[in-house]
């Protein structure tokens, strides 16, 4: 799931997620929404197939809706996976993605460079470099599933 109007940078994760799905026989559907609506159709309609999940791509858009998402894959019993913390926090089966603190920290330490003369065009490009897995097990029984436990201690945080 994803929102389209946020630009083309999902087209890196569509390539990740395809390479995976058909190494595992999986069938990858992408499904764009733009609005709370078209969420609740889209899950709706997912949650009437047998086996799906659901794989939640970061963007504003689909933040601003991270609750409904969260309560609609609970409703249809879909397990969904989320790119930041919060999603499993509030309730979401499974986080992974960079650690937010981390990139803010990074950013923090640019901006002191910059104030202190350093060109913004000469500092190097950095990406992220910590990844942070969360897994909701309480989210996990309410949907039926048994999460191994080699997953559980590779977690960065196990919510109980």
């Amino acid at each position: 799931m994803l929102n389209p109007d946020t630009g083309s940078y999902y087209v890196e994760y569509l390539r990740s997620i395809e390479t995976v799905a058909l190494s595992n026989a999986v069938q990858a559907t992408l499904t764009p929404v733009r609005s709370s609506d078209e969420i609740e159709r889209v899950l709706a309609a997912l949650g009437k197939e047998p086996g799906g999940g659901l794989i939640v791509l970061p963007s504003a858009p689909i933040t601003a809706h991270s609750q409904l998402i969260i309560d609609l894959a609970a409703r249809y019993r879909l397990p969904a996976t989320y790119a930041f913390r919060r999603y499993a926090m509030q309730g979401g089966l499974i986080s992974y993605g960079v650690n937010l603190l981390s990139l803010f920290r990074q950013a923090a330490a640019y901006v002191n460079r910059v104030l202190k003369g350093e060109k913004p065009t000469e500092l190097p490009v950095q990406a992220p470099t910590k990844f942070e897995l969360v897994i909701n097990v309480k989210t996990a029984r309410q949907l039926g599933l048994h999460i191994p436990p080699l997953l559980l201690a590779r977690a960065d945080e196990v919510i109980e």
